[in-house]
């Protein structure tokens, strides 16, 4: 059928695949059925159900013969096949686990691991999975890894700082506590803030006057220890005579 295959139009084409089809009946003879399968020696032969592949095919009057396909390997549909098709590994090193096992009509189903998303997809399953990123110091995640999607990492902006790389916190505001700035801030660090020191005046002052309190207190206590040791006594009055 080498030739049957140059380009034309429409309806040449139709009647080329018209005639090919006529040629491969008169090379192999009549077409096989849906549920059959041309052996090597040109018969039609029933095909095998999903499960089983073929150990001998049909000859004459006698039936294709069927083998169960062993552990580890599959069929999953009809066919007429002589060797099972091997189950699929799914490697954690490849970031992938089994969701459900392997039989003998149908093929291990991989999912993809938590912490990894799919790199790799083949007939709508995930052959490779790669780690999500991790977002470093100075970053902040935008969005959450998933098992289609890696994790979007962003950089802090200016003001704003992430040790971890996790969540991006503003510089601390020194003057809202009463403190001073001594150190300025990044994207992985605060700033530093510190106490403000007392003025000169203010110290020299409660300095200056606590003698003198300490005076004036002692004066006191010694004044009332003295009235408590020496009362003082009333002197009685001389009554008084009415002169005629």
């Amino acid at each position: 059928m080498v030739g049957c295959f140059y380009e034309l139009d429409d309806m040449s084409t139709t009647i080329l695949r018209f005639v090919c089809f006529l040629l491969s009946v008169v090379a192999f003879g009549k077409a096989c059925g849906p549920s059959e399968y041309r052996s090597a020696s040109g018969e039609c032969c029933p095909m095998c159900n999903i499960g089983s592949v073929v150990l001998r095919d049909c000859s004459g009057d006698l039936s294709t013969t069927c083998k169960p396909c062993p552990p580890g390997t599959f069929i999953s549909e009809p066919n007429g096949l002589h060797n099972c098709l091997t189950c699929r590994n799914c490697d954690e090193s490849q970031g992938l686990y089994i969701q459900s096992k392997c039989t003998t009509i149908k093929d291990t189903m991989c999912d993809v691991l938590d912490g990894y998303h799919c790199i790799d997809y083949s007939d709508s399953q995930c052959r490779h999975a790669q780690k999500h990123s991790v977002c470093e110091p100075g970053q902040e995640t935008k969005r959450p890894g998933t098992k289609t999607l890696d994790t979007i990492c962003v950089n802090c902006p200016q003001g704003f700082f992430s040790p971890s790389g996790l969540n991006c916190t503003k510089w601390t505001d020194c003057t809202s506590r009463n403190e001073i700035q001594t150190e300025i801030g990044s994207s992985v660090k605060d700033v530093t803030c510190t106490q403000k020191r007392r003025g000169r005046y203010g110290l020299i002052l409660p300095v200056a006057l606590t003698p003198l309190f300490s005076i004036i207190l002692c004066l006191w206590l010694m004044y009332k220890s003295y009235k408590l040791k020496h009362p003082v006594e009333e002197t009685p009055s001389e009554p008084k005579y009415n002169t005629p």
